[in-house]
C-alpha cells in the first residue's frame, strides 16, 4: 500500500512553541493554578481529526482518526512529519486507541467495521460487524483487563472483538440509541456512556451484559467516560455542561458545573496525576479540573471553532485534536 505523505510542518512550527498559557483559574487560588505550555501541529487540510491516541512511549507516534480523509494519521511529535494511511473506500473513522501490543485500532462508521493498523508496516486489517447488525454508527473502543476490545455504536449497540480469533460479537443496548464514549477502569472493567440515553453502563466482559447506572442529573447527555487511578468513573455531561464522577464502591456520585455561561462538556480524560481534562465546545476551550481542590482552569483555543472531540495523553502531556481547525495541540504539564 502506498502511503500518502501529505505535508510537513512549516519551519516555524517545528520548534516547540513555548507559549506559557495564562490560565483562567476560576474559583481557584493562585497557588493551585497549574503552569501549562502548549504546542500546535497543523495537519493536512480536511483531515478533521476526530480522536487522537499517542503511543505510550515518550516521543512515540501520535495517531489520529482523519475522519474527513478516510485515513489513519500518524504524527511524528519530534519532526512534525505527518503520514496518512488510507483505510479503504467509504471509510469515516471516528475513534482511535492504541492496543496492548502498540497497534492502533479504529472504529470506522463508514466501513461499519473495527480496523487494526500494523504500527510498522501500516497493513490494514478489518473486522466487519455481522451482516445483520445494520448501520451501527460506530463510536469509540477500549480494551478490557483481559485484552478483549469493546466498542460502541450510537445506533443502539455495543460489542466486542477477540483479537486472537477475530470474532466480532454485537449486543443490543438496553435502552436503544445512544452508546457513545467507552473506557476501562483501573481494575479492568469496561464502562460506556449513552449520549441519547443519559446514563452510563458497566459491561460484564464474561457475559456481555450491561448494567445501567443513572447519573443524578436527568437528561444530562452523558457523552464520554474515563477512569481514574482509584477506580472511579468520570463522565462528561454534554447537555448539562457538567463533569460527574461515579464511585463504584460507594455507588455514589459527585457533580460539578463547568465554568462559563453555556458550557458543553464533550470529552473527558484523566491524566496520570488524576487531574481531569475536558473539552468545552461552549467556551471553545480545554478545561483542567483538580478534584482535590475542586477548581477549574480554562485554556481557550486561539483558533475559533476548535471542536476538540476526544482527549488522550501520556506521562506529562495531554493531546487534543481540534477537528474544526485540522490541528493537534499538546498541553504539557511537566
Amino acid at each position: 500500500m502506498r502511503h500518502d505523505m501529505r505535508r510537513h510542518l512549516r519551519p516555524h512550527f517545528r520548534n516547540v512553541l513555548r507559549l506559557l498559557v495564562i490560565a483562567i483559574a476560576l474559583a481557584a487560588s493562585p497557588a493551585i493554578a497549574a503552569e501549562i505550555t502548549t504546542q500546535s501541529f497543523p495537519l493536512p487540510d480536511g483531515s478533521r481529526p476526530h480522536d487522537v491516541a499517542p503511543a505510550p512511549e515518550p516521543n512515540g507516534p501520535v495517531w489520529y482518526a482523519a475522519q474527513g480523509r478516510g485515513a489513519l494519521g500518524k504524527l511524528d511529535p519530534n519532526s512534525g512529519e505527518v503520514i496518512e494511511i488510507p483505510l479503504g473506500d467509504g471509510s469515516r473513522p471516528h475513534g482511535v486507541i492504541v492496543g496492548p501490543n502498540g497497534a492502533p485500532w479504529l472504529t470506522d462508521g463508514g466501513l461499519n467495521a473495527i480496523v487494526r493498523v500494523d504500527p510498522e508496516t501500516h497493513e490494514v486489517k478489518k473486522f466487519p460487524l455481522p451482516a445483520d447488525t445494520g448501520y451501527a454508527n460506530l463510536n469509540t473502543a477500549t480494551f478490557d483487563g483481559n485484552g478483549k476490545l469493546w466498542f460502541t455504536g450510537q445506533s443502539g449497540i455495543y460489542g466486542s472483538v477477540d483479537p486472537e480469533t477475530g470474532t466480532v460479537t454485537v449486543y443490543a443496548a438496553t435502552r436503544g440509541r445512544g452508546p457513545y464514549g467507552i473506557a476501562t477502569s483501573a481494575d479492568g472493567i469496561v464502562y460506556y456512556a449513552s449520549l441519547a440515553g443519559s446514563h452510563i453502563a458497566r459491561i460484564n466482559s464474561a457475559t456481555g451484559k450491561a448494567t445501567l447506572i443513572e447519573p443524578p442529573t436527568r437528561r444530562q447527555g452523558a457523552r464520554r467516560v474515563w477512569g481514574d487511578s482509584k477506580g472511579r468513573i468520570w463522565v462528561s455531561e454534554w447537555n448539562a455542561g457538567q463533569v460527574s464522577v461515579y464511585d463504584p464502591d460507594a455507588e455514589s456520585w459527585q457533580t460539578w458545573k463547568l465554568p462559563g455561561r453555556r458550557p458543553q462538556a464533550y470529552a473527558v480524560y484523566v491524566d496520570e496525576e488524576d487531574i481531569v481534562w475536558l473539552s468545552d465546545f461552549g467556551a471553545n476551550a480545554m478545561v483542567r479540573f483538580d478534584p482535590a481542590a475542586e477548581t477549574f482552569q480554562s485554556f481557550p483555543s486561539p483558533r475559533s471553532g476548535a471542536r476538540v472531540r476526544q482527549i488522550l495523553g501520556r506521562a506529562g502531556e495531554v493531546r487534543a485534536p481540534e477537528s474544526g481547525t485540522d490541528t493537534i495541540v499538546v498541553y504539557r504539564t511537566q
